[in-house]
């Protein structure tokens, strides 16, 4: 792989990085392409690998009885799949899915340790994010709990929106059933209420968010929660370089 650019670097956590802790990571990493629907580490194990997010999404799935499946948290460019395993984490309880298609940088668990033991502001930006995905995590349980799924959705879709370079995503009513837990009937008509009122366009598994500020009206509080609480807490990850 040619030597990494850390200006070129849209990952949260390497373009925050000092250039000297930038260069040790970037020996250890190697691209990873993410295609839609590739299960990257699987439950149960223990982490092979970590993912710092370019572009697109990896999802947190938890599998459940008689083949069900439900999606607890989500990374984009903003952290690191797997970044428990990194802290020292030995097994995942989630599959680690690519949710939409992109690109990620991959580096060994082991590699990625050592280099945690010797850089500090790397110790650091891996342990701000582990705990803001803790957040997202528990806010999205909350959520699940207590809101309508047509709130659920339009949060979900937002969340989404933040971590993609399109309006629109590639998703089937299966996809969105699993990373909302109800079924898809359940999917079809909160779709239908978001496209009836003209917030979204939905065809043949393409949906496109229309109108931003509707659905940000339409969401629950739980987007703004965790979104203020990633502004907050992660923004100044891309500042660290500079500094």
């Amino acid at each position: 792989m040619a030597a990494l650019k850390q200006a070129d670097i849209r990952n949260w956590v390497l373009s925050g990085l000092s250039p000297d802790e930038f260069a040790l990571v970037a020996s250890v990493l190697e691209e990873a392409p993410l295609r839609v629907g590739a299960i990257l580490e699987s439950a149960g194990e223990a982490a092979k690998s970590v993912y710092f997010v370019e572009s697109g999404i990896i999802s947190l799935v938890l599998p459940l009885e008689q083949g069900m499946r439900i999606e607890v948290g989500h990374v984009g460019r903003e952290g690191v799949a797997c970044v428990h395993a990194a802290l020292g984490s030995n097994m995942l309880t989630c599959e680690i899915v690519a949710q939409g298609a992109g690109a990620a940088y991959r580096a060994d668990v082991p590699a990625i340790r050592q280099l945690i033991a010797e850089c500090q502001g790397l110790r650091e930006s891996l342990a701000a994010f582990a705990n803001a995905l803790h957040v997202q995590v528990a806010q999205t349980a909350a959520c699940n709990g207590s809101h309508e799924v047509v709130q659920r959705l339009a949060r979900w879709l937002l969340m989404a929106h933040d971590r993609m370079d399109d309006d629109t995503l590639s998703l089937t009513h299966e996809d969105i059933s699993q990373v909302l837990g109800v079924t898809r009937p359940g999917v079809t008509i909160a779709a239908g209420a978001l496209q009836k009122s003209g917030l979204i366009s939905y065809s043949r598994g393409k949906l496109t968010v229309v109108d931003r500020t509707g659905l940000e009206h339409s969401a629950c509080e739980c987007y703004a929660n965790v979104a203020d609480y990633y502004e907050s807490e992660l923004a100044y990850l891309t500042r660290q370089s500079g500094e």
